[in-house]
């Protein structure tokens, strides 16, 4: 039987952050009422505001910048899931599932099992949704308590239950003044920086001088100055998400032409990117920060065990998968049970958003006898320290205990025509943009 070494971290270090006192608390410099109609306005006085909204944000951070992040998924990036990552990369930007505003405001009084997270988990972003501005104020309101580091609004989502019945994600790229309007009622609830996350266009609305329109438009009438962008366009004809991700054909080099296009603006590139080999071949290009969606999920030790070293130039920290498993389970069983009714139980804890931890020994010996424990553990466990004694045996001690280690692979030369195909530079009509 494998046993783990001992482990000095407390439970009582994963209290929810919530927990914490949130002082100081300062509000961007406009006070915007929850039924906000976007008058006129000079670009100048918002570049005032996004100025004085970013620089008190600023003053505050204390992590390394967004280098790399893992992407927002639903049912996968959950508080478990964080969790791990965090274990594995201390740098790593985290970004929560997308929280429509709705529930947000409608769970009032249940918000610690949506919004609750340990401190160790910063830095953190709350990725939300939602098409009306009156909730998205007062979803951005209430989660202040919870201290996250920004605040994005999802313009992404191709999802049928998002953009189609739901009518936001992706469609609201199809309104970019609403986008500035409800960026800018989110800035004025929270004093945190704020971010845009979307594709690259919409079905037939997909040229390069459309996704200009948009970034201009949201940025001109709002203080939002970060932008992630999904180098894919989405299909809003029925088609899966799935297929959303790998049918419309990738286009880094709008992404790059954006760079040159906004200068003032800073930009996370995302799709298609799956090691840090890549993650450094974008940044080596010019890429401000970059965005790993399924590599950090399904192979989260391959993945993210490199990203402190090979993209932040941090010293290795020498961790190990016991070590790692070690303190899951002092996470893990200190939630068991939290939110009542056996939730969550062992099967949810340690399955991660589906799958990480299950996949944490991808290609090492013992690790299709280590899922077939954990399938049958599952049946009877009652607590993570129980469910590792029981399954951590088909692992070897070489497997556990070994540091993350080898280059990982990669395609070095994902970037290296993008220059070429760049787009022609893009021409603001200012009034059209701005006014629209």
């Amino acid at each position: 039987m494998v046993k783990f070494s001992a482990y000095s971290l407390m439970i009582s270090s994963f209290t929810p952050l919530h927990s914490v006192t949130l002082k100081n608390h300062r509000r961007f410099s406009i006070n915007i009422p929850y039924n906000y109609s976007t008058k006129a306005r000079t670009i100048s006085s918002y570049t005032q505001n996004a100025q004085i909204h970013t620089e008190d944000a600023m003053v505050a951070r204390r992590y390394l910048p967004p280098l790399f992040s893992v992407a927002p998924m639903m049912e996968w990036t959950d508080n478990h899931y964080r969790t791990l990552a965090r274990l594995i990369s201390k740098h790593a930007w985290l970004y929560t599932e997308m929280l429509a505003a709705e529930t947000i405001v409608y769970q009032k009084g249940n918000l610690d099992r949506f919004l609750a997270y340990s401190p160790e988990q910063h830095p953190i972003v709350l990725q939300i949704g939602g098409n009306n501005l009156e909730n998205l104020a007062k979803a951005t309101e209430l989660a202040n308590a919870y201290h996250y580091d920004e605040i994005n609004f999802n313009c992404g989502c191709p999802s049928p239950k998002v953009a189609g019945h739901g009518c936001f994600g992706v469609r609201l790229m199809l309104d970019p003044k609403f986008v500035g309007e409800a960026m800018s009622v989110i800035a004025a609830n929270t004093n945190v920086p704020v971010s845009v996350k979307c594709r690259i266009g919409v079905d037939d609305h997909d040229s390069y001088n459309e996704l200009c329109d948009f970034i201009y438009k949201v940025s001109s009438l709002s203080p939002t100055r970060h932008f992630i962008i999904h180098s894919r366009k989405a299909l809003l004809n029925g088609i899966s998400p799935a297929d959303n991700r790998r049918i419309p054909p990738l286009k880094y080099e709008y992404y790059y032409a954006l760079l040159r296009d906004f200068p003032d603006l800073k930009f996370t590139i995302n799709g298609g990117i799956n090691s840090v080999v890549e993650v450094n071949a974008a940044l080596r290009e010019g890429a401000h920060g970059v965005m790993v969606g399924r590599a950090a999920y399904n192979y989260p030790w391959q993945t993210l065990g490199h990203v402190d070293t090979a993209i932040y130039g941090q010293p290795s920290s020498g961790l190990t998968r016991r070590k790692i498993l070690e303190r899951y389970q002092e996470y893990g069983d200190s939630v068991l049970g939290r939110n009542g009714s056996n939730r969550p139980n062992v099967r949810e804890v340690a399955k991660v958003g589906n799958f990480p931890l299950l996949n944490l020994f991808y290609s090492e010996p013992g690790n299709s006898l280590w899922k077939r424990k954990a399938d049958s553990a599952f049946q009877h466990c009652t607590t993570m320290k129980s469910f590792f004694e029981e399954t951590l045996v088909a692992i070897p001690d070489s497997v556990l205990d070994s540091p993350i280690a080898g280059v990982p692979s990669g395609h070095e030369d994902l970037f290296a025509n993008v220059q070429g195909l760049l787009p022609p530079p893009y021409n603001v009509r200012e009034q059209e943009a701005v006014y629209a």
